[in-house]
């Protein structure tokens, strides 16, 4: 495992390099492609998603995801697994996801304006996720085990959802660790200004009494006021959450090197800006259209 102080810079450009990542990796939810899944034996939008987005694992029960997604209210993973498996196979599912992001990938980059920025950052992207240690990472590490796929632009998106669940299993191991779980994580986001009650809750599956009872914890805990903001114990509390997150997903950074890895920033941020600038997935979470069908 990695061990980093917390100024190491490698630290800092994990940070940097996540926010490049997740839109990469967010066209596989936002795509208009990916609503054909709709026509094809899935209830919704969020139906498909626990099949596309577990289906690495295996054909795996609904505790299982509720673990390993970790913010999920077990009720909302109850109505989608495993029912999904029937519809198709994990294995279809991932073929089906690749086919339509591949599609999309298509439309969004056909007119060749990114082609040399999509080979540079396939090499390097792909570089920084090939000998990681997935120790405790079990979505990133079954991410992983999937085959590569053809193109610059599909290389990208495969390393980019290796590193998204490499970072997301990082993060749910330092809120573990700091004692908050599932619902409270979206309390302490919505005190740092990030979404709200009604708005989470609503594509969480959380009632309003559990982040009512959260909330109260967290309270408890000194770490919010009664209004829901932070105290300066909880600003505290979530820049050390925030620190561990980032030493424990620099592992990509730190094996790329730093210099390739900026230069990865550069490469990463033309990408990912296209994908924002032209509405193709949203600047900031949570997602203003996205509903519990």
């Amino acid at each position: 495992m990695v061990e980093l102080s917390p100024d190491d810079p490698a630290a800092g450009l994990a940070r940097r390099l996540s926010r490049m990542v997740e839109p990469v990796h967010s066209t596989t939810y936002y795509c208009r492609e990916i609503d054909r899944l709709r026509n094809e034996g899935y209830r919704g939008w969020w139906h498909a998603y626990f099949a596309y987005r577990a289906a690495p694992m295996g054909p795996v029960t609904a505790p299982v995801v509720t673990a390993t997604f970790y913010n999920f209210a077990p009720r909302m993973v109850n109505r989608a697994v495993p029912a999904v498996w029937e519809v198709m196979t994990p294995a279809r599912v991932i073929e089906r996801r690749a086919e339509l992001v591949d599609g999309a990938f298509a439309r969004i980059f056909g007119d060749g304006h990114l082609d040399a920025t999509l080979a540079e950052a396939a090499e390097l992207a792909r570089a920084a996720v090939a000998d990681l240690d997935l120790g405790s990472r079990p979505l990133s590490a079954a991410t992983a085990e999937l085959p590569w796929p053809d193109g610059p632009a599909m290389t990208v998106w495969q390393a980019c959802t290796i590193w998204r669940e490499y970072r997301g299993d990082g993060h749910n191991i330092a809120l573990a660790a700091a004692g908050i779980d599932g619902v409270e994580a979206h309390v302490l986001m919505a005190a740092h200004g990030h979404g709200n009650q009604p708005t989470i809750t609503g594509i969480r599956g959380w009632t309003a009494e559990e982040w009512g009872a959260a909330a109260d914890r967290l309270r408890e805990r000194g770490l919010i006021d009664r209004r829901g903001d932070y105290t300066d114990r909880g600003r505290s509390f979530r820049t050390e959450l925030e620190r561990t997150t980032d030493r424990l997903s620099a592992a990509p950074v730190v094996s790329l090197g730093i210099e390739r890895s900026q230069r990865l920033v550069e490469l990463l941020g033309r990408v990912a800006g296209h994908l924002i600038e032209t509405g193709e997935v949203p600047g900031a979470w949570p997602p203003p259209t996205v509903r519990i069908p």
